[in-house]
């Protein structure tokens, strides 16, 4: 078995959190070595927007050119095309991202393998050392951090001052280490699909809507490709998974109110139409003695809301910061990562929430309160908090935005 001295931190996962961790901790001058199972990221049908929060994040940790290397492309207006809503009125209401945040120029939309690929290469040109194709990791936190993992056959062993779980999901991290995750059921089902020659469709513009049974997404990228999402109700998993797959679900997107809705019927899918439960969870703590949590592996806010990529930045910042505040990196360190985690994402939960009962309650009274609620929140900050906390940050928008009882007073609209 090789054993290497004792070095600052071993990432194990290389994507989004994980390597923009790596890139910020290197940058910082520490030893870091990251960890990464896939040899060639590959595409997972999400992950494709950076919120204008999540590029705020970006910038504060220097790798906003990096992504856009990578094919990252800004967009400027959001267009809520609705069932609800005539075309011409919804372009009238569109929300200016460019005004968002002071010096944001919008939602940055970039593929989740191309952006995974830049902050690895970040990470490496920062002066980490990026091992990919690695095998079982084992990991023990305490006093003495330990990470043993396989690459090519062979068994290394790296003693550590921090191990951080950044593995996704399923982190074995998380479980080696102890750390609970509550997760709730499916709120709904959603799926991807990238398409090319979407020439008609604005490069600027995204948009999220709600027809029939559908809720659809829209989100351009550069050179006339965009990332398309159609969601609904649990109960009819299977909907897009035959072996039509990929045309039912361009069939499904030429919606009556899209505007040059026959664009999607000459568009050209990608090999890759997958569907995921949509839910949220989160881990009891996000830290223990010689560890630490950030991005998925953390726990994750329901997807409808399309927070995952801001989410990691701002893990990967808040730790940064947190270790740049303590030389010993003892846990108490953590300690304010931890608070400003479970408050931030307890606040994009309720956003989620409300996303999935304005947007995906296909019933008549759904409809009535998603018109009442088109009406009043333009007007209303404290009404309108969570829905402008995707856009603007979950604490960029008033906090009584969040309380039960303005919740509930949305849900009684119409």
């Amino acid at each position: 078995m090789a054993k290497a001295e004792r070095i600052d931190a071993v990432i194990v996962g290389g994507g989004i959190a994980g390597s923009a961790l790596a890139a910020a901790l290197a940058g910082d001058g520490h030893e870091v070595l990251l960890l990464e199972r896939q040899t060639v990221y590959r595409d997972k049908v999400r992950g494709e927007v950076i919120n204008c929060w999540g590029v705020a994040e970006l910038l504060e940790l220097g790798l906003e050119e990096c992504i856009l290397k990578a094919g990252g492309t800004y967009v400027d207006r959001f267009v809520g095309f609705d069932e609800i809503v005539d075309p011409e009125t919804a372009r009238a209401r569109a929300l200016h991202l460019d005004k968002m945040l002071p010096g944001i120029r919008g939602v940055l939309d970039v593929g989740h393998p191309e952006a995974c690929e830049a902050l690895s290469r970040a990470a490496e040109d920062a002066g980490a050392t990026v091992v990919r194709g690695v095998g079982d990791v084992l990991v023990s936190g305490g006093a003495d951090p330990r990470v043993r993992y396989e690459h090519n056959d062979l068994e290394y062993e790296v003693d550590c001052r921090l191990v951080v779980g950044a593995d996704g999901r399923m982190s074995t991290v998380r479980r080696q280490l102890g750390i609970g995750l509550t997760q709730t059921p499916p709120n709904s089902l959603g799926g991807g699909m990238l398409v090319e020659n979407l020439d008609a469709w604005p490069g600027n513009v995204t948009s999220i809507g709600t027809e029939g049974d559908l809720l659809y997404f829209v989100f351009p990228r550069e050179g006339a490709r965009a990332r398309l999402y159609l969601l609904h109700d649990v109960a009819q998993k299977g909907r897009f998974s035959g072996p039509n797959r990929h045309a039912e679900f361009l069939q499904a997107f030429q919606l009556n109110c899209l505007p040059d809705r026959e664009m999607f019927a000459t568009a050209t899918p990608s090999a890759t139409c997958a569907f995921y439960p949509m839910n949220d969870a989160w881990a009891d703590l996000p830290f223990a003695p010689g560890a630490v949590l950030v991005g998925d592996a953390a726990g994750w806010t329901d997807p409808v809301i399309g927070q995952g990529l801001s989410i990691a930045l701002r893990d990967a910042r808040m730790v940064r910061d947190a270790l740049r505040s303590s030389s010993t990196w003892e846990p108490k360190a953590l300690e304010p990562y931890a608070r400003e985690r479970e408050i931030r994402m307890h606040r994009l939960r309720i956003s989620g929430s409300v996303r999935t009962t304005m947007n995906m309650t296909f019933t008549p009274a759904g409809v009535a309160r998603r018109r009442a609620y088109a009406e009043v929140w333009p007007t209303d900050p404290v009404l309108a908090g969570s829905r402008m906390a995707t856009f603007k940050g979950p604490f960029q928008v008033p906090p009584e935005s969040f309380e039960p009882e303005v919740i509930e007073r949305l849900f009684a609209l119409g």
